[in-house]
C-alpha cells in the first residue's frame, strides 16, 4: 500500500471516528472502502455515457447493408 496524507473537516473525521467506533474498523479501512466504491461508481457512469453516446450513431446511414437480407441469406442447415 502507499501512504496517502488527506485533509478531512473535524466534521468529517468525528463522524469517521464514530463509523470506525461502532464497527470496529480502522477509518484508514474505510476511507478505501470509500475510495472504491466512488471509483466503481466513476467508471459505471463513464460506460453509460460512452454507451448513450453512441446509441443510434448508424441510424442515417444509407450504405449499411439490410439485416434481414443478411439473414435470409444464412444456411440454417
Amino acid at each position: 500500500m502507499i501512504r496517502t496524507q488527506i485533509y478531512l473537516t473535524r466534521r468529517q473525521r468525528d463522524k469517521l471516528a464514530a463509523i470506525a467506533g461502532s464497527d470496529n474498523r480502522r477509518q484508514s479501512e474505510l476511507i478505501r472502502e470509500a475510495v472504491d466504491r466512488f471509483i466503481e461508481q466513476h467508471g459505471r457512469d463513464r460506460r453509460e455515457s460512452v454507451l448513450r453516446a453512441a446509441a443510434g450513431i448508424w441510424k442515417d446511414r444509407a450504405d449499411l447493408p439490410s439485416l434481414r437480407g443478411l439473414r435470409n441469406t444464412w444456411n440454417r442447415d
